[in-house]
């Protein structure tokens, strides 16, 4: 089984325009689900067939609208709840670019990280690698990553990392198995240096598989270094494709780097085509693989 945490889960909705004029009034077509980093992450695993649960923190009525949502996917979840509200999360989407609204999730006391990190601890009996995915709602230790890369490392169950600033920088300090950060986090975290994905992994990952959007990935492993990506980038919503990224990596940890490069490449574009940002049309990431490119660098 796959565990996927993630501490700030949100109700995603989907606004989708013929275009975006500030200023104007728009009629939108709307569309709403479970999200947050981690939640994405066993959305796409479930697709794929993959035994998942999502855990993490909900709370108040958009605690319940996200448990509700899952069920109806047939996603498993164990959530701890928290007083509060959780957060809401708005993307608009029109032919030329997605733009995203980001709530701050709620205040959470000293009882509900405490509630999650037993929740997880639960989980991890039956674990084979957990993801720890997004930011971290107000309350809970910007070292939460950290203390649960801790808590999995006593378990012997291997950690992939998805975050940003300090809760990456700290979770980084603890070693996790695989750090998967974008352009914009490599440089939050080591600034402008000639080869940033190799600073990270000193920083203390495994390995580390950076997104460079349309430029595909980067691989820095103890196996070797690879870049992988399309030859021509694909258009559409960006918004999930980390995610669908992140899925890929884990679903098959014990297959070559290059071929879970492959599949995380073609699953990201997929994600990037479908019409609502933490899904993937599985049919086009089959159609897609073949066309991906790596090169050992």
């Amino acid at each position: 089984m796959i565990v996927t945490v993630t501490p700030n889960a949100a109700l995603d909705v989907t606004y989708r325009i013929p275009a975006l004029v500030a200023g104007s009034t728009h009629r939108v077509a709307v569309a709403e689900h479970a999200g947050g980093k981690g939640v994405n992450v066993a959305r796409i695993l479930h697709a794929l067939g993959e035994p998942v649960v999502a855990t993490g923190l909900v709370g108040g009525a958009t605690g319940g609208r996200i448990r509700t949502l899952l069920d109806a996917e047939g996603v498993p979840h164990a959530f701890a709840t928290v007083d509060g509200e959780s957060r809401r999360t708005l993307t608009v989407v029109d032919p030329s670019a997605a733009t995203g609204f980001w709530e701050p999730g709620p205040a959470v006391p000293l009882e509900g990280w405490i509630a999650l990190c037993h929740r997880f601890t639960e989980l991890l009996g039956g674990a084979r690698v957990v993801v720890l995915a997004g930011s971290l709602p107000p309350g809970v230790p910007p070292d939460a990553y950290a203390r649960l890369i801790g808590l999995a490392r006593a378990a012997g169950v291997p950690v992939v990392l998805d975050a940003e600033g300090e809760p990456l920088r700290h979770g980084l300090a603890a070693g996790p198995d695989l750090v998967k950060p974008n352009a914009a986090e490599l440089a939050g975290l080591v600034g402008p240096v000639d080869d940033p994905v190799d600073a990270v992994r000193r920083l203390g990952a495994v390995a580390v598989v950076a997104s460079l959007g349309p430029d595909g990935l980067l691989a820095s492993t103890p196996d070797g270094r690879w870049r992988a990506y399309l030859p021509e980038p694909v258009g559409g919503n960006p918004t999930g494709a980390g995610d669908a990224c992140v899925a890929a990596l884990v679903r098959a940890p014990e297959r070559p780097w290059p071929d879970r490069l492959r599949d995380a490449v073609a699953l990201s574009a997929a994600a990037v085509r479908a019409p609502v940002a933490g899904t993937v049309p599985v049919d086009e990431w089959h159609r897609l693989r073949p066309s991906v490119v790596v090169e050992e660098t």
